[in-house]
């Protein structure tokens, strides 16, 4: 096995591949919501175990994760702007 290859033999780099941070954001997003209802539902168990914290993460999570969409819709919106790359830099 050789580690390094001649610029000759090197295939091209593939293809960026494209991904939606949304959908994974959104996912999450819910997911977290679902964990806060069930904190909310088991609310005294989970307080008489020491576990009222989980509520609190979850709803972090939440946050979070608005707040997630909100930057990646933002980026994305910014990068549709004709003119603009979207790296935030200025010529």
């Amino acid at each position: 096995m050789r580690l390094w290859l001649s610029e000759e033999e090197r295939r091209p780099d593939p293809a960026p591949a494209r991904a939606d941070a949304r959908k994974a954001l959104v996912a999450g997003t819910i997911g977290w919501l679902v964990v806060a209802a069930g904190c909310l539902v088991f609310r005294e168990p989970l307080e008489a175990a020491g576990l009222g914290w989980y509520l609190v993460a979850a709803l972090v999570g939440v946050a979070l994760g608005v707040a997630g969409i909100v930057v990646v819709q933002a980026i994305r919106r910014r990068a549709g702007r004709p003119g603009d790359d979207g790296s935030g830099v200025s010529a």
